[in-house]
């Protein structure tokens, strides 16, 4: 196998870039950071390559020109965001539950136009692995999105932060155009997006799913002759077996840290020394397996919470979803792949880390077999380090998801976002969800302002993990239980971008 070269176009440009963001964070001045002590960020423009083609994206970055914010929860929460993007904007903090006010969605927030700084100040009581997003139009897919690192006091150990994305050099704009059938390849941005749910005569511009590895797949019955779709048993179905979507787009290229797996990052660490690896999937419409190769992790953490640790080679990872997972790194000359590879397809992307004197040699984008879909087999094994305080459920609320890929219309309880029926609760109640998906899509289903634990997933109850985001498959039925703590109007809403601005949001009322 070919060595990676040791420089690449793709470096010249990072650095170029860098340079770029530096010199623009010096033209703000005082007026820009006008909240003193804040720490700086900006959101704007960047140059990356991909597939060795030049591509320009959004970004968020710090003072230094850094994707993203690592932050000592004893400081606080304290950042200007200056939007340095030419458009109006709205950065979700993923995992933080703020204030209604800070929390960075449409629903609690008007968008900073573009030139404009807004600031947000608010406690932090834990540390975690979290990230950033826009809640404006269709951004995120642009990758308007970054690592937010939480961290109670110094690191015990060097940290690896692994973002993943799924790219495009189609605008989303039109991805979503073909979904829904606008031939005029117009799609709104902002609330409007959010609340385009009327939509008629969409085409399916699908991934296929020939040659599907069924190894590790418990209750795989088949595929279709086309190769589009599959069948398998799932709970609460009424029939014995119905076709199951997995992938609704076909994307370019998947990244890690901005680069795919013809120039990956490599990042250099201790021989015999620990590594703990922040996995984020950022991704706008795709599910991941996270595969270590030649070694076995620990899974310590979800979505920031800790967890009863879990020892593996292979983790499922749903969109907007997180995982830390602690390494012992072998004392040996050696390079590990960390690959990511997408559900019901063959493609991967990943990092490499490497141990001095390791040969780094060059790593195919393609596996040799297709991943199966993701489910719930690790979300069944997940039991939280810090449950919820046992105590009487005072409301209990059903939610079901609803909607197709024709006519591309996605719902909750029957309804889109802009004919919303929201879900009411009083602050001081303890709230059960019960979320029933009645769509051949598996949906992962993100509450804002809130962290919830995992239940029940079908008829059967546990004491899962703490979450903001959790994955109900096709068909299938997961509980989530939380306190009502924190009033407010919160969105709720699927984390497949196009799902959610096909209709699939509703809000979490106060009364």
């Amino acid at each position: 196998m070919a060595l990676i070269p040791g420089i690449s176009r793709r470096r010249f440009l990072s650095t170029a870039g860098q340079l770029a963001a530096v010199t623009a964070l010096g033209s703000f001045g005082a007026q820009a950071w006008a909240a003193q002590g804040a720490r700086r960020l900006t959101a704007g423009t960047r140059t990356i390559e991909v597939q060795g083609r030049a591509a320009t994206v959004f970004g968020l970055t710090d003072e230094r020109g850094r994707q993203g914010l690592t932050l000592d929860i004893a400081d606080g929460f304290d950042v200007a965001l200056a939007n340095e993007a030419g458009v109006p904007t709205v950065i979700h903090w993923h995992g933080l539950t703020p204030p209604f006010g800070q929390d960075g969605n449409t629903l609690s927030q008007e968008p900073i136009p573009a030139g404009g700084t807004k600031n947000f100040a608010f406690d932090l009581p834990r540390g975690g692995t979290n990230w950033m997003h826009s809640h404006f139009g269709l951004q995120e897919a642009q990758l308007m999105a970054a690592p937010l690192i939480l961290r109670d006091g110094a690191a015990d150990r060097q940290e690896v932060v692994m973002l993943l994305h799924d790219f495009s050099f189609t605008p989303p704009e039109e991805l979503m155009a073909r979904l829904v059938g606008d031939d005029a390849g117009r799609i709104g941005s902002g609330m409007a997006a959010m609340q385009h749910g009327m939509v008629r005569s969409p085409s399916q511009d699908g991934t296929g799913m020939a040659g599907m590895d069924p190894s590790g797949m418990e209750g795989m019955e088949g595929m279709d002759s086309m190769g589009m779709t599959m069948t398998m048993p799932m709970s609460g179905m009424d029939q014995d077996d119905m076709p199951m979507d997995l992938n609704d787009i076909s994307f370019d290229a998947f990244l890690v840290n901005d680069r795919d797996l013809s120039d990956p990052e490599v990042i250099r660490v201790d021989r015999g020394a620990p590594v703990r690896l922040r996995v984020i999937n950022a991704a706008s419409s795709t599910n991941f397996w996270i595969d270590l190769g030649a070694v076995r992790g620990r899974l310590v953490a979800v979505d920031g919470m800790p967890v009863r640790p879990i020892i593996g080679r292979r983790f499922e990872l749903t969109m907007a979803q997180r995982v830390d997972i602690e390494i012992d790194i072998p004392d040996a000359a050696l390079a590990l792949p960390i690959l990511a590879q997408r559900e019901g397809d063959t493609a991967r992307t990943g990092l490499i880390l490497a141990t001095q004197g390791a040969r780094i040699d060059r790593i195919s984008s393609q596996a040799d077999r297709t991943a199966p879909p993701v489910l719930l087999d690790l979300e069944r094994k997940l039991l939280a380090e810090t449950p919820l305080q046992k105590r009487t459920v005072d409301r209990t609320l059903s939610c079901d998801l609803t909607g197709s890929m024709e006519p591309y219309v996605w719902g909750i309880n029957g309804k889109t976002f802009e004919n919303r029926a929201p879900l009411e609760v009083k602050q001081g109640e303890r709230v059960e969800i019960v979320i029933r998906n009645r769509t051949m899509m598996s949906h992962p289903m993100h509450l804002h302002g809130h962290h919830f634990q995992v239940v029940g997933i079908g008829p059967a109850r546990l004491s899962g993990a703490m979450r903001d985001t959790v994955l109900v498959p096709a068909m299938e039925s997961v509980t989530i239980a939380f306190d009502a703590d924190n009033p407010g109007n919160w969105p709720f809403h699927c984390h497949n971008l196009y799902h959610m601005q096909a209709g699939m949001m509703t809000a979490l009322r106060y009364l």
